[in-house]
């Protein structure tokens, strides 16, 4: 990820996009189709949205989902 000196990834969705999906190349494991990303808040929650890694500009507006960072867990952290 490309982060600023503020901690905030500056890339552009577009940019975004094309990383996902380099990245999702060749990778079989169905986790790694997802992608999140983090929102930082300073005087309410942070907000994380998780979205399929491989979507159209179309689609990502009606396929996503979005929490509280807090009630967000790593997978292998509760197995």
């Amino acid at each position: 990820m490309s982060e600023s000196a503020n901690g905030y990834d500056d890339r552009t969705i577009k940019q975004r996009l094309a990383s996902a999906q380099a990245e999702a190349e060749g990778e079989s494991d169905r986790r790694k189709q997802l992608e999140c990303l983090v929102v930082r808040y300073r005087n309410r929650p942070d907000r994380c949205t998780i979205t399929p890694r491989e979507c159209s500009e179309e689609e990502r507006l009606t396929h996503w989902l979005s929490a509280d960072l807090s009630a967000v867990v790593d997978l292998e952290d509760v197995r």
